[in-house]
Parts: structure tokens; sequence; C-alpha cells
């Protein structure tokens, strides 16, 4: 999978990640009109719900895909990098995980207190909600620090693999941004790394490193 994220063109990275979610609402505007423009059909108020249902899976899709070319490229990219300089691959990995560890529980625990919030509204639920709020909020800031460094890695990546040698952060801000903000930085990043890619493609790519 790896080396299909690594070799894939910017425009089918960029409908996994942002076209399909894309199609999708612009599906539910034309229903949504539809139904209230047709004076023949009662207008179900409803309708919205049935199809917001599908979010949460098209959320999943894109986070997969993110985090799964963030990897491919801090790590199947290590061969391309000059023997001289240390990449810390196993510093990015353990920052990697810790996010997507968080995203996860909290997506699963936001679901759950949401559920007994709405059940029902008692002073017990809203004691367990203050007790949480003070251990989430330093996690989430660690969670924030740990895709930061994540996105510096990937960027200082892709960055050496093109000049050959140790950059500065200076010198891949840019590269920085545009993982940060993927919807536009696919189209400039996806080349760059199919370049690389395709530079020696008989090389293994290094996934143990």
């Amino acid at each position: 999978m790896m080396e299909k994220l690594l070799k894939a063109k910017h425009w089918q990275l960029f409908i996994l990640t942002f076209g399909v979610q894309l199609i999708l609402q612009i599906t539910l505007t034309i229903i949504l009109f539809s139904s209230m423009l047709n004076k023949d059909i009662e207008a179900d108020p409803f309708i919205i719900f049935d199809i917001l249902k599908y979010f949460p899976l098209l959320m999943i899709l894109y986070m997969f895909v993110y985090f799964a070319w963030i990897y491919s490229v801090s790590v199947g990219l290590q061969n391309k990098v000059p023997a001289n300089i240390n990449m810390k691959v196993k510093k990015f990995k353990i920052f990697f995980y810790i996010p997507i560890v968080y995203y996860v529980a909290f997506m699963f625990g936001f679901a759950l207190l949401f559920e007994n919030l709405s059940k029902a509204a008692s002073e017990s639920s809203f004691d367990i909600l203050d007790q949480i709020l003070p251990y989430f909020f330093p996690i989430h800031i660690f969670a924030i620090i740990s895709m930061m460094y994540t996105l510096y890695f990937a960027a200082k990546t892709i960055k050496t693999v093109e000049l050959q040698r140790e950059v500065k952060f200076s010198e891949f801000i840019g590269e920085f941004f545009l993982i940060w903000f993927f919807f536009v930085g696919v189209w400039i990043l996806q080349p760059k790394v199919n370049k690389a890619v395709e530079d020696g493609s008989d090389e293994k790519f290094n996934v143990n490193s």
C-alpha cells in the first residue's frame, strides 16, 4: 500500500480525500432543493439526516488516506535520503500514532457521552463531563503537538530527498503548510513524491528504519 500511495497521482489522492466528500455535499444540496421546490412531494425534514449519517464514514476515509500518505512519505522515502543524514524515523513513528489513537478515542468517547446526555440530562451526567474536561485539554494539546511534528517530519523528508542534503525549517516551511492544507498541497507535493520514487525505482522501499 505504501508504494501505491507514493506512486499515486495527485488527482487520485484528491478524489479519495476531498472529491468523494464534495460529490456527497453536492448531492445533498440537490436533494434538499429538489425536495423544497417539488410541490407534488411533501418535503421531508429528516432527509438530511439520512445523508449526513454517511459523513463520518467519509471522514474516516479522508483521515485514513491522509495519515497513510504522511506515513508513506516519511518512512517510504527514507531510502532516498543521503546516508549521512539521520532522520530519526523511530521518533516520528511514536508521534505519528499519538494523534491517531487520540482522534479515535475522542470520536468514540464523544459519541458515548452525547448519547448519555441526550437520554437523560441529569446532574450526574454533567458531573462526569466536568470531571473529564480538565484532562481533555492537555491531552488535546499534546495530540496537536504530535500532529505538528508528523507534518514537520514529512515536509523535511520531502525537501531532504529533493535537495539531497541537510535542510533547515526555513527551507521546507512551504512543504509543511502544503501538507497541513492538503487539499491544495496534494497538487504540488505529490508530483515531487512521484519524481523521487521514479528516480531509482528499482530500489526497495524502506519500511524498517
